[in-house]
């Protein structure tokens, strides 16, 4: 009888030794952690934006907003994403996701958007924007805070520059220089 209370003792000291720790660990670092650290890698990116919202294939569409006033008016985005400013260069990904008129007192865009690739070691790999674009401004500059496949874990900024603007119809061409740093 000796011997069975004594394994059941042992039984419950493990037992509940192994929930206390394992329910007791909000968060622990990975020994992995601190050796990822070490790996982690600059990429830098210059590639050019294309948004056409006139013609008959445009690449921008508004969804949403009043017809009379830009506050609120929202876009949903599949630009293309080229190695040069015109129109023909080489394609290297899509710019994807949504643009709103984000301000009542100046010119700026809420930017939500992916910069999926379509190129060499970056193909099947995106960025995601998240941020403001005060678009009359010379340099913008909007925050990577995401990332995946090659670009997993990614963190950065991405500096926006306008090439071109047509005011008729909307039409804009803006030049990326994106540092990203990920592993």
């Amino acid at each position: 009888m000796a011997s069975v209370l004594t394994f059941f003792s042992l039984y419950l000291m493990l037992f509940s030794t192994s929930f206390t720790v394992i329910n007791a660990v909000f968060s622990e670092q990975s020994p992995m952690a601190i050796l990822t650290k070490h790996m982690e890698k600059l990429t830098r990116l210059h590639f050019y934006f294309h948004d056409t919202l006139d013609g008959t294939d445009p690449t921008a569409i508004r969804i949403a907003g009043p017809a009379n006033r830009s506050f609120s008016t929202t876009f949903m985005t599949d630009d293309p994403l080229t190695e040069g400013p015109e129109a023909s260069s080489k394609l290297v990904g899509r710019a994807q996701g949504i643009y709103a008129f984000a301000s009542q007192h100046d010119s700026a865009l809420l930017m939500v958007m992916n910069f999926a690739f379509l190129e060499g070691k970056y193909n099947g790999s995106a960025l995601s924007i998240l941020g403001r674009n005060p678009f009359l401004n010379k340099v913008r500059e909007m925050p990577i805070v995401g990332g995946n496949g090659v670009f997993r874990y990614a963190r950065g900024y991405a500096l926006a520059k306008t090439v071109s603007f047509t005011p008729k119809t909307g039409d804009a061409v803006v030049e990326y220089n994106v540092s990203v740093l990920h592993f």
